[in-house]
């Protein structure tokens, strides 16, 4: 089978994908992968072959003149996956005039697939990946976006239609109509839904890689919607440190991170959390720069502290006593599929959700804030390792990923959507 993988030039949008690309490579499917230039590398070194496009390096575009917010938020979206849209999908309509794939996987917030999918002429099945929390319209009525739980009372179900009126005012409907601006352009006919339930809901397949247990009832689902637990991790571009092996392994590791996006300013997370375990000698503080120099970080580093631009999370978090993040998708799936209890501290991008979602999951504490305080950080890493239940939550998830083979269920999805679209073909013909 000939395989066309579509990517967000972002890196937790870019590894999900190239993990996909490798179980079909891996089997003997051809695999062509098209993201921006920067990844090509990476893109090779995984084995698959690459087909650069141009991004204007928009997915990693940052509103830095205005405050933390719904304009910033919508701004920032606009700019990083919408207005790629057109740049996008002439891509793929080259990439499939000459390679003709049976297939064409895409990252959810590759958006070039959404004229394919609008349009009334021939195509590939066409697959999505999923690489964040389940973006789904709530049954609830909650906005999207702002980190609620599942309402359990009347009362908060009104108060969540009130927030949604003003979320869907300030951020999902202008998205919305960007959108629908860009499609228009093309001759297309705008979105069925808000671009987010559209994206689910209009491919021939909806992967999600996470497990039931760590989303919120929804309802009926979509009937194209799969939950598929976690891919395979790639294998690490980086060694262990030399540290890691000689460290004192009585000492309980706290992983601090914030990821490789929203980490212009350490001073959010990564700093509060190496000064809130400042003199806990009793434990060792990893934290990474995600690729930012190490020098990045101010101030004297703690002597329970060890810091690297990157660590292989695969190796290292069986052996993690808590992760401490931001809230990205991809590190705290691969924590609670370690049974890796969290502390998240996060608002920024798709962050507030899936903090939300370990808060009520019950497997860690949400701060939800982007700088939480120092005295706070301090109490809520105390208290999860400190309390059993979080661990034990954390490891009846991590029961629930290992009851998922991904690779097998992400294979055996795409091989049915091929079917099903060819008899659909053999059918109309």
């Amino acid at each position: 089978m000939k395989v066309l993988i579509a990517a967000t030039a972002l890196t937790g949008h870019i590894n999900p994908l190239l993990s996909l690309g490798r179980c079909l490579a891996a089997r003997g499917d051809g695999v062509v992968m098209t993201t921006a230039e920067r990844f090509r590398e990476k893109v090779e070194a995984a084995g698959l072959r690459f087909s650069p496009y141009d991004d204007g390096d928009a997915a990693a575009y940052r509103e830095t003149d205005l405050p933390a917010g719904p304009e910033r938020y919508r701004r920032e979206f606009a700019r990083r996956f919408i207005d790629p849209i057109p740049v996008q999908a002439e891509a793929l309509r080259r990439l499939v005039a000459a390679e003709r794939p049976d297939v064409i996987v895409a990252g959810s917030l590759f958006l070039g697939v959404l004229p394919m999918l609008l349009a009334s002429e021939p195509r590939p099945p066409i697959i999505v990946l999923n690489v964040s929390f389940l973006f789904l319209d709530r049954p609830d009525d909650a906005p999207v976006g702002l980190g609620l739980p599942p309402a359990r009372t009347d009362a908060e179900r009104a108060h969540y239609a009130v927030l949604k009126a003003g979320m869907d005012a300030a951020f999902v409907d202008p998205v919305r109509a960007h959108a629908d601006a860009q499609l228009a352009r093309l001759g297309l006919p705008p979105l069925p839904a808000s671009l987010p339930h559209s994206i689910a809901v209009l491919p021939d397949l909806f992967l999600q890689p996470t497990v039931p247990d760590f989303e919120y009832d929804f309802g009926t689902l979509p009937p194209n919607l799969r939950f598929v637990g976690l891919l395979p991790a790639l294998s690490a571009a980086v060694a262990l440190p030399d540290w890691w092996q000689a460290r004192d392994r009585a000492k309980p590791v706290v992983l601090v991170t914030q990821g490789t996006l929203a980490n212009a300013d350490f001073g959010e997370l990564v700093e509060p959390t190496l000064a809130a375990l400042a003199e806990r000698d009793d434990l060792l503080v990893v934290a990474t720069t995600g690729g930012r120099p190490v020098e990045a970080l101010r101030g004297p580093l703690p002597a329970n502290a060890r810091v690297a631009p990157f660590l292989p999370f695969d190796a290292m978090l069986p052996e993690v006593s808590l992760l401490v993040t931001n809230g990205g998708y991809g590190s705290v799936s691969q924590a609670l599929a370690a049974g890796v209890p969290i502390v998240s501290a996060g608002l920024t991008e798709d962050k507030a959700e899936i903090g939300a979602r370990i808060g009520w999951s019950g497997a860690g504490l949400n701060l939800a804030t982007n700088a939480p305080a120092i005295p706070a950080l301090r109490e809520a890493i105390e208290t999860v390792l400190a309390q059993p239940r979080y661990r034990a939550r954390a490891a009846s998830l991590a029961r629930a990923f290992a009851g998922l083979d991904a690779g097998s269920a992400v294979l055996a999805g795409i091989d049915e959507a091929v079917r099903t679209r060819s008899s659909l073909r053999g059918i109309a013909a």
